[in-house]
């Protein structure tokens, strides 16, 4: 079925004449219009979260434009495949459903007519049972050590989400048990994962669907040789397991698929965290913890399901999104958690949503019309505000900013959260009103330096207030809350926010590289003479025959 396109919905047309309207409209005018009306238009309460959107550049007027296009586009019915584990990977003819691995038990998900839930908790169940026996020292390494350390390897969704949670949920960690992360295929990356840990006590997790990614595999077989250097041949088995699906060649690895966790091919490795995937993160919180984070997302799934578009967090989320992308113009967005835990939280949304919504062609192959994905990218309070807030107040280009705080700290020292929480709303204050030449000249700010410290104001942001500390529950329901914001997003903009065909030619260019750098003879190049000069650079660097 061809898609509607954003300019054929009739809401479109009404959607350009307002933000039009809205252009040449101060955040600061509108407030001063709407008053208290606005805070209580613009902010929804759900779900153990507050989200405030009284300082993006919209009214409630926007929102019920934004609404009933979604309605024309489709979403609910498009919600409802995902769920219903319909093809919406469409151009890999698969489903993405992510939604099944928080299901619970008696929940009746099917792939192709058969029931995946069960296999889920299947899997999820000796996960659970072996990440026990590690903690507990029942499961040793070739020694009869037990294992304290846990490497995983693997590489952009195999690593990104893993990763995040880990450090985010560290106050929740086994004492004494360390988690270090491999992804990059420089070896230092490795070396440093690895160069103060004993092999007999650490337990290497290789995160491969196919167990041939380029970067994983030359990290695995390097972690390999470390174990069996140290260790023995025997170490593989005792200190060694696999997420993957291809048993021969975990077979042939030397990881006995008894230790092998699989998932599946309808679902995503961006999206994948709650899987197998997990494994590692698993270890380090536990089972009844890992449980507590996909509880946090299926709530979210269920809000997505149950909640009006108009009360949704991640539709209005996604929403305000596309509005300030396609209709307002901003290239990019800063996510700002005010959480030092939540560090690696921008990196893992910005393969979230730059490797599902960055594409140029609709459902159907026709090119799209509008801009989509925005480049993504942040750092947590208070740092970003020493390194790049000069920019985001003062600078040319509007960035719109999403800030993400917890009404409770994990660790009350001081008054430390509330100057923090402080900093988050003084930063939405200012990018929203900013401080005009005359509040600075009435101050007794210098002449010559009011040009200088004006800031215009003017630029749009949201607060995402969480209740509570940062548990595993909440980063459950902020995961789910921007998976499913991306599917609005594509939704929106017609596009399959499930594939990832940008990212296939470099790794094909890469490895025939690969072979030209190390190839005994020198070989016949017909790149650009550009690259043809780098790759005999290098080879003369290297000690290679050019």
């Amino acid at each position: 079925m061809r898609p509607r396109a954003l300019d054929e919905l009739p809401s479109w047309s009404a959607l350009r004449t307002h933000a039009d309207e809205l252009r040449g409209r101060t955040l600061r005018a509108l407030w001063d219009e709407e008053g208290p009306r606005r805070a209580a238009a613009l902010a929804l309460d759900a779900r153990g979260m507050r989200l405030d959107l009284t300082k993006q550049r919209i009214t409630p007027r926007t929102l019920a434009l934004l609404v009933a296009a979604a309605r024309e586009a489709g979403l609910p019915q498009r919600v409802a495949a995902m769920f219903d584990g319909e093809e919406v990977n469409v151009s890999e003819r698969r489903p993405a459903l992510h939604v099944a691995l928080r299901a619970p038990r008696g929940t009746r998900i099917a792939v192709r007519g058969r029931n995946v839930v069960p296999d889920v908790h299947e899997v999820l169940g000796r996960m659970a049972a072996f990440a026990g026996a590690v903690r507990s020292g029942a499961h040793v390494g070739a020694s009869g050590r037990p294992l304290r350390n846990v490497v995983n390897i693997g590489i952009g969704g195999s690593h990104l989400g893993p990763e995040m949670a880990t450090i985010a949920l560290a106050a929740y960690a086994k004492e004494g048990l360390r988690s270090r992360f491999v992804s990059n295929v420089d070896g230092s990356d490795l070396w440093a994962a690895t160069r103060d840990l004993d092999p007999a006590e650490t337990l290497v997790v290789v995160v491969s669907k196919t167990f041939s990614t380029l970067e994983t595999m030359e990290n695995a077989r390097a972690a390999r040789a470390w174990l069996v250097d140290a260790l023995g041949e025997d170490a593989v088995a005792s200190n060694a397991v696999a997420v993957s699906t291809d048993e021969r060649r975990v077979r042939d690895f030397g990881i006995d698929p008894q230790r092998m966790f699989g998932f599946w091919d309808w679902v995503g490795g961006r999206y994948s965290v709650g899987s197998a995937v997990g494994l590692s993160l698993m270890i380090a919180i536990g089972p009844e913890r890992f449980g507590e984070l996909l509880a946090g997302m299926r709530e979210i799934d269920e809000h997505l399901r149950e909640a009006p578009l108009e009360r949704c967090l991640p539709v209005l989320l996604g929403l305000v999104s596309v509005w300030n992308r396609s209709l307002l113009g901003h290239p990019t967005v800063a996510v700002l958690p005010y959480c030092a835990e939540l560090a690696r939280l921008p990196a893992y949304l910005q393969q979230l949503e730059m490797e599902s919504n960055g594409k140029r062609v609709m459902l159907d192959g026709a090119p799209v019309r509008w801009p989509t994905a925005p480049v993504l990218w942040g750092e947590p309070g208070t740092n970003g505000q020493h390194s790049f807030h000069q920019l985001l107040h003062q600078g040319t280009e509007v960035v719109p900013a999403e800030l993400i705080g917890f009404s409770e700290p994990l660790h009350p020292i001081g008054r430390h959260h509330d100057l923090l929480l402080a900093n988050m709303l003084a930063q939405a204050q200012a990018l929203a009103f900013g401080r005009g030449a005359e509040e600075l000249r009435t101050a007794g700010v210098p002449e010559d330096q009011v040009a200088h410290r004006a800031c215009p104001g003017d630029r749009p942001s949201t607060t995402l207030l969480v209740d509570g500390p940062l548990t595993p529950h909440a980063l459950g329901r902020l995961i789910a809350l921007w998976e499913h914001r991306v599917l609005v997003e594509g939704v929106m903009w017609g596009i399959d926010s499930f594939d990832q065909w940008g990212v296939e030619l470099g790794k094909e260019l890469a490895g025939g590289l690969a072979d030209e750098l190390t190839a005994t003879e020198p070989p016949e190049l017909t790149h650009d003479a550009a690259t043809n000069e780098l790759v005999r650079r290098l080879r003369r660097a290297r000690g290679r025959a050019v």
